[in-house]
């Protein structure tokens, strides 16, 4: 990239070992900034066939080709593998990152705890994968991380740049389903919708500080979850209208993060 309009910037992305989260990380680094990458290996259950295999190599990577790829383009990455669920990792993680690169200003909030769970009482999903009942602990899962994780991420940002009285910042949160719901993921779509209206409240209080905050609602993506049931799916939806590459997804979260998007703050921007 011959103009790197974030030169001098710091971001922290989460889940940032593999898919759009790893994309972002890289994309923000060929626009100039040293990126935290935040990470937990996760490791996908056994008895989920409706998934190709190589998903749950890629849930299980580290951080380390993401770390080789933003040095590579000559910018700096500093790993660090955290537990959005507990409530000290956002603290830990800022503190690492600040400690090697300087006073972060772009927050990408990507993580999720992800687990299908349903109302219903059919627990095979539409494309043959298996789901849960609702329980506690699938809430749990995806409400710490996604929401109340994505949240006091934010939280630290704010805290952080208000202390030296920063003038710029950038927050950018994934979404999926929403505040209409998700049939089939509902607990997952819960935390989404919790993530969005955290992130719309930072939209509002923050602006004063320069701080801009958006949502991106992508397409569905192949993070390597898509098998040849959701193309099929895909191919036969009046509402869906692409399967998406992760950088395509990175190349919008990046442009929210420039200069170019100033004017661009509580907005939940939806990919088709």
């Amino acid at each position: 990239m011959s103009v790197r309009p974030l030169t001098s910037r710091v971001a922290i992305v989460t889940g940032a070992n593999q898919g759009i989260g790893a994309a972002t990380a890289v994309a923000l680094a060929e626009a100039g900034a040293d990126v935290g990458i935040s990470f937990l290996r996760l490791q996908v259950p056994d008895d989920d066939p409706g998934r190709p295999a190589a998903y749950a190599e890629t849930r299980a990577r580290d951080a380390s080709a993401v770390v080789r790829a933003i040095e590579a383009v000559g910018r700096r990455a500093v790993p660090v593998e955290a537990d959005l669920s507990d409530p000290s990792a956002a603290r830990r993680i800022f503190d690492r990152v600040e400690a090697v690169l300087g006073p972060v200003s772009i927050l990408v909030n990507n993580a999720s705890g992800w687990r299908q769970d349903t109302f219903g009482g059919e627990l095979t999903d539409g494309l043959g994968r298996p789901n849960r009942a609702v329980t506690a602990a699938s809430i749990d899962a995806q409400l710490l991380v996604d929401a109340r994780g994505g949240a006091l991420m934010i939280a630290e940002l704010a805290i952080r740049a208000q202390r030296r009285n920063a003038d710029w910042g950038r927050i950018v949160s994934l979404t999926s389903g929403g505040p209409g719901g998700f049939p089939g993921e509902v607990s997952y779509g819960a935390a989404k919708a919790a993530l969005e209206s955290f992130t719309m409240s930072a939209a509002s209080e923050l602006a004063a500080s320069g701080v801009t905050a958006n949502v991106v609602y992508p397409p569905v993506t192949d993070t390597g979850w898509v098998s040849d049931s959701v193309r099929q799916m895909v191919a036969e939806s009046h509402d869906l209208h692409h399967i998406a590459e992760p950088g395509d997804v990175a190349e919008v979260v990046v442009w929210l993060c420039t200069d170019a998007a100033r004017l661009v703050s509580g907005s939940v921007i939806r990919l088709r």
